[in-house]
């Protein structure tokens, strides 16, 4: 069992993630029993990190595709849960997907699908996701068959903002 480092913890900054960061990103994605062996210092250039001084609490990050963004690794330290911190990652990597004009966010887990549900994301079938989200390594083998996946439409095509 983690103790807390302190509770709770200080203000937290979000902020892009930088390459010195992959090992930090990797060991928390690891404890959260989360894909991570296919990140590389590319990855990162649409990774948000949540920091609480020098210390890494959580991470979120976007893979952008054609025809949408996978949304992925959204995990925060267990000394941090229970902050609002993972729903402050969510918004600001949806905005972020606003300002890159990402249609859609789509997402593939084994745990949260309730969580996401609260924020907007719809259940679809695996089936249904862009060709593009399908041939990413987390959805074609890092990921299991039995994960949720999810979408959540963020503006139609021909759309104004």
């Amino acid at each position: 069992i983690c103790s807390p480092r302190r509770s709770p913890p200080g203000p937290m900054t979000i902020e892009d993630a930088e390459p010195d960061d992959l090992d930090a990103i990797r060991a928390l994605l690891e404890a959260c029993d989360l894909p991570h062996r296919d990140l590389t210092p590319t990855h990162l250039q649409h990774f948000l990190v949540a920091r609480d001084g020098d210390a890494l609490r959580g991470v979120i990050g976007l893979e952008p595709r054609n025809e949408g963004a996978l949304l992925r690794s959204l995990a925060v330290t267990s000394d941090a849960r229970g902050t609002g911190l993972g729903a402050r990652l969510v918004d600001a990597v949806e905005t972020q997907a606003h300002r890159h004009d990402v249609q859609a966010i789509y997402l593939l887990t084994t745990s949260a699908a309730g969580y996401f549900a609260s924020r907007g994301y719809e259940v679809i079938e695996r089936s249904a996701l862009p060709p593009s989200i399908q041939e990413t390594e987390e959805a074609r083998c890092l990921c299991p068959d039995s994960a949720t996946t999810m979408r959540k439409v963020l503006r139609t095509a021909g759309a104004e903002n």
